[in-house]
Parts: structure tokens; sequence; C-alpha cells
């Protein structure tokens, strides 16, 4: 088996589970993209399920901050997405949007980041409708191989319709169980003491876990961690 196969398997096999997001976040990776966002539009609402940079974490928290801060409604794909039937996976290039793409918001989304390149899958299930996005700094047209893509794209919407609801919003899956912990307790409005005494750990051992969390999550602030975890 291929490494590329295997690691396909590996996300087949953690699909619904929240060990799902790092195996596929490791797949993509390997797909050669600087920039991987998942976003569920619901309604007239974006939802972010998972968004890496793989070579600067806090830039993932940025777009997906300004992306669900309004960006996503200014998204040249949203017309078609919302119109896809169920049960599609369709694949789209950023020289196909394009046309229809005003310039703020490719100042705020290519530009200013340095990405060059995109391809976008538009994966429509049973009950979501997600934006799969994959990112490059080189000019190319194309993020990555679009099969390869197109597959991410449906591996994503089978693990995302499949997973339980557990409280959690799904950008922290990603963290480890105290990270977890640590990051809802500041969503839920408590300070570092209160989140040391419901752990039984120092207060300096959540500001650790906080920072690594933040780290992981691409973003620096409360403010950023409620942005990337708003519904």
């Amino acid at each position: 088996m291929s490494a590329t196969a295997r690691m396909i398997d590996a996300c087949l096999e953690a699909l619904g589970s929240d060990t799902f997001a790092p195996v596929f976040a490791d797949f993509v990776e390997t797909l050669g993209v600087d920039q991987l966002m998942v976003f569920s539009i619901e309604d007239e609402a974006a939802r972010c399920l998972l968004s890496r940079h793989f070579a600067n974490a806090a830039l993932a928290g940025e777009l997906a901050a300004a992306y669900l801060d309004g960006g996503y409604m200014n998204d040249p794909l949203l017309p078609a997405l919302k119109q896809s039937a169920k049960g599609t996976v369709q694949l789209r290039r950023l020289d196909d949007i394009m046309p229809a793409m005003d310039d703020a918001y490719h100042q705020r989304f290519f530009d200013a980041p340095g990405l060059k390149a995109k391809t976008t899958v538009l994966a429509v299930g049973e009950t979501l409708r997600l934006f799969v996005s994959f990112y490059s700094a080189e000019p190319t047209g194309e993020a990555c191989d679009p099969d390869l893509a197109q597959l991410a794209g449906r591996l994503a919407l089978l693990h995302f319709e499949r997973a339980l609801d557990t409280g959690i919003p799904a950008p922290l899956a990603v963290l480890s169980d105290r990270e977890q912990a640590v990051c809802l307790g500041i969503l839920k409005g408590r300070k570092a003491e209160a989140i040391a005494a419901d752990l039984g750990v120092a207060s300096s051992s959540v500001v650790t876990y906080r920072k690594r969390a933040y780290s992981k999550l691409g973003v620096s602030s409360r403010a950023g961690l409620f942005a990337i975890c708003s519904e």
C-alpha cells in the first residue's frame, strides 16, 4: 500500500471520531498545499470546522476569523454552494471564480496572506453544505491535484456528517483533552484560577495548556478563540 493510500485509509478509520481532524490535516499536508479551510454554511451563518496553515499557525486563525466575520458572505462560490443538490461533490479552481470576486475579498484572503492558488470542493450531504478549500502560495491556478482534492472533500463531508454532537466546537478536535477543557472553560467565561480548580491543576498549567491550544488553533487571544468556535 502506498503512503497516500495508507493516509486515506487512516482517514476512513477515523471518520466520525475526534481523531479525524489531525489525521485528515496530515493527509492534506502531503498534497503540497499551504492552507486548509473547512467551513459549513448553514442558513445565513458560517461555521469553521477546520482551519490549518501548515507553515504559519497564527495565519490560519486570522483567516478563519475574518471569513466568519462576514467574509463568507462575499465568497463568490456561496450561491453555487447554496444551489448544489444533496449528495454532490464539485470542484472549483481559482480561475473559475476570479471574474466574480471583488477586490476587497481578493486582497483579504489572497494578497494579504500571500496565497496565489485555490482549489475548492463544494461538498453537500444530507445535513451539511461544506466549502473544503486548499490554498497554495505558488501561482499555479490549482492548489493541488484535483482528484485528491475532491477525495479529501468527500472525506470531510463523510466525517462531519457522521460526527456525533459532543458539545465540543469542531475546531477544538485537534487539541488534547486538557487543552480542550481549558478552551471550553474560556468559552464559558471562566478565569484561569477557576479552570485550574476544575481540572485539579495549578494556574500556571492552565496558562501552558492555553498557549499550546492557541498555537495549534492559530489564534492569539480569547477573541480569536471565540471567532473560530462561533456557530
